[in-house]
């Protein structure tokens, strides 16, 4: 059974420029076997959301910045962003697009396809919280990554499979040639 779902009043439907300067990407994971904590950030390079009036209707894509790996060791995020993990030098950006906006466990989330390294594999992320003030909206949303599946095998047991990721998304509403006049 297909349920419609209509987008909360708070939000208004229409397209919305991803503000690149002002969103934050974080990711926790553990290094040393498990027995070290890892925080670091990613910055957000571009996206749009496009928010429908029926919430499965709905698209995003956004591109990270594959070089902004940062933890704040020198040697860890040189090491991260060399061809033994990311290889940042042959591919800069991440991508992310939707396929699908549902409803699951009582919450949004947003289904789509991540890109890291030219391997694709599906990712979910989890809208935590969704607002909007005026032209302005603001997203909370969490998701998992298995490195391994993207090809970013190396230094089992030094580093983690799995990150734990946090995004803080603010994008701005676009005027439409027809808002605009």
């Amino acid at each position: 059974m297909t349920t419609t779902t209509s987008v909360p009043e708070t939000l208004s439907p229409g397209t919305y420029r991803i503000d690149e300067e002002r969103c934050l990407i974080t990711f926790r994971t553990r290094h040393l076997f498990g027995l070290g904590a890892v925080r670091g950030t990613f910055r957000l390079r571009s996206g749009e959301i496009r928010l429908a009036e029926q919430v499965q209707d709905s698209a995003v894509r956004a591109t990270v910045d594959a070089e902004s790996f940062h933890t704040g060791n020198p040697g860890r995020d040189r090491t991260v962003r060399s061809a033994r993990l990311l290889d940042t030098a042959e591919h800069p950006i991440f991508t992310f697009t939707s396929t699908q906006v549902a409803e699951s466990g009582g919450r949004r989330v947003v289904r789509g396809r991540l890109v890291v390294r030219d391997a694709e594999h599906p990712v979910e992320l989890t809208i935590e919280q969704a607002r909007a003030d005026g032209p302005q909206l603001t997203i909370v949303a969490s998701a998992g990554i298995d490195r391994y599946a993207f090809g970013v095998t190396a230094m089992k047991g030094l580093a983690a499979r799995r990150l734990s990721c946090q995004l803080e998304i603010v994008a701005m509403r676009k005027e439409t040639e027809a808002e605009g006049r």
